[in-house]
């Protein structure tokens, strides 16, 4: 049987030079025509293939498109409801410890916005009055956060858009509180109910009075409705004991890119200017983790879509064998043979990914407008709202695509390796 072989393959070697090696100098595009073609001999197995880089080039895009709506939505969340764009607070305020001590608050709050205001790159800019109480309707209490606001302020936009029942506060309301629909419901009242609030001054000492409810807000974050009442800022001030001092200044600018600028232009001794990168810190760092996750999780889906592509090419390699052997008998080189079957490989990958895209791009778009229901998470440094609204993201399909295509011609290469490595007479001997 090697005699046979040996003697077989010097035959065909001295043959070759006399043949029209028709394929030694086959053009391109003639490739292009035969993995064209050879894509619909087995139909069903083409069409499967496709369906299966289509479904995780289309995954993956809906994945990235959550994701970066989740934690861009969270990030808007934050700056319109809680930090803004830039801070101003006295040096030894500490935000969590609410505390009213003069030595920790702004002094003067007007002077500072005055400065502010003229700034072309400054937008609004408001003083907040922050402190905790206890809030009591009968035999209910329940802990808050207390906010002393300008009611009329740009800045305060979010709350005066999220009323839903009842009227939004005044800034000479002097018995009026603003609060929650969410913690309304669970303490069962509604707008024009009395409650009954305590806190503490600026002497520590204990202060009680009662209010009526003005109106109602939702701004979709269950956490910070459940949790935060507001107060006009000058009967905050009057409560405890802290006239014509505020615990920080916030403000929007016109640019959000321009919030260093901006707070170098504000920085004054004993003050500290954040801007909304620092205060937001958590989530920019989140950012940057799920993208790294993603990236992992990109690559495993695309090498179980590659594992695919690898299934269909060996199985079109061993049904092909006597084709392969005419092919290089006649005069193709291992190397041509190994373009056809990459060639083979890119237009799979290509008709998945187009797929995947399309129906990727379809589904991103439907959850951009109709969102996803999550409920109250509560995560911690981070406001979510109920519902997630889907991004689409360019750079995340192109990134998407680009790896798809890498991962299915590096999944192509082995079959297309094994094709190319056949000899004439070893293929048309093993396809009988």
């Amino acid at each position: 049987m090697r005699t046979f072989k040996n003697v077989t393959r010097n035959t065909c070697h001295e043959k070759r030079p006399q043949t029209l090696l028709v394929y030694q100098l086959i053009p391109m595009f003639h490739l292009f025509k035969i993995a064209y073609r050879n894509l619909f001999r087995n139909h069903r197995r083409t069409l499967l293939t496709i369906l299966a880089i289509g479904s995780a080039v289309a995954l993956l895009i809906f994945m990235s498109g959550v994701t970066e709506g989740e934690l861009q939505g969270a990030l808007d969340v934050g700056i319109r409801l809680q930090t803004g764009h830039i801070q101003i607070r006295e040096e030894s305020y500490e935000e969590e410890k609410n505390s009213l001590l003069w030595k920790d608050l702004l002094k003067n709050p007007d002077d500072i916005i005055g400065r502010a205001n003229r700034l072309d790159s400054v937008r609004a800019a408001t003083p907040y009055l922050w402190t905790g109480g206890i809030l009591t309707v009968g035999d209910e209490s329940v802990n808050v956060r207390v906010i002393g606001m300008e009611p009329e302020s740009e800045v305060n936009a979010p709350f005066r858009e999220a009323l839903v029942s009842g009227d939004y506060l005044m800034g000479d309301d002097r018995d009026k509180i603003y609060i929650g629909q969410r913690l309304a419901d669970s303490l069962n009242i509604a707008s024009g109910h009395t409650l009954s609030l305590i806190l503490t001054d600026a002497n520590g000492q204990p202060v009680e009075a009662i209010f009526t409810v003005c109106g109602l807000y939702n701004t979709g974050a269950p956490t910070y409705d459940e949790t935060t009442v507001f107060l006009p800022l000058s009967k905050t001030q009057s409560l405890t004991a802290t006239e014509n001092h505020a615990s920080a200044i916030t403000m929007l600018l016109h640019d959000q890119n321009q919030s260093e600028g901006v707070a170098q232009s504000l920085r004054a001794p004993d003050n500290v200017v954040k801007t909304w990168q620092e205060m937001n810190s958590f989530i920019l760092q989140s950012v940057e983790l799920s993208d790294a996750y993603m990236g992992v999780l990109n690559a495993i889906v695309l090498a179980v879509g590659a594992s695919v592509i690898v299934n269909t090419l060996l199985m079109s390699v061993f049904e092909r064998m006597r084709e392969i052997g005419i092919l290089t008998a006649i005069g193709m080189k291992g190397r041509q043979v190994l373009a056809l079957f990459l060639i083979e490989t890119t237009l799979i990958g290509i008709a998945g990914s187009i797929l995947g895209i399309a129906v990727g791009s379809l589904i991103v778009w439907y959850y951009t407008v109709h969102g996803i229901y999550i409920g109250d998470i509560g995560a911690t440094g981070i406001i979510f709202t109920d519902t997630i609204y889907a991004q689409f993201s360019p750079d995340g399909v192109i990134s998407v695509t680009v790896m798809g295509l890498a991962i299915t011609l590096l999944g192509g290469l082995y079959p297309a390796y094994i094709a190319a490595r056949m000899e004439s007479v070893d293929a048309l001997h093993q396809s009988e």
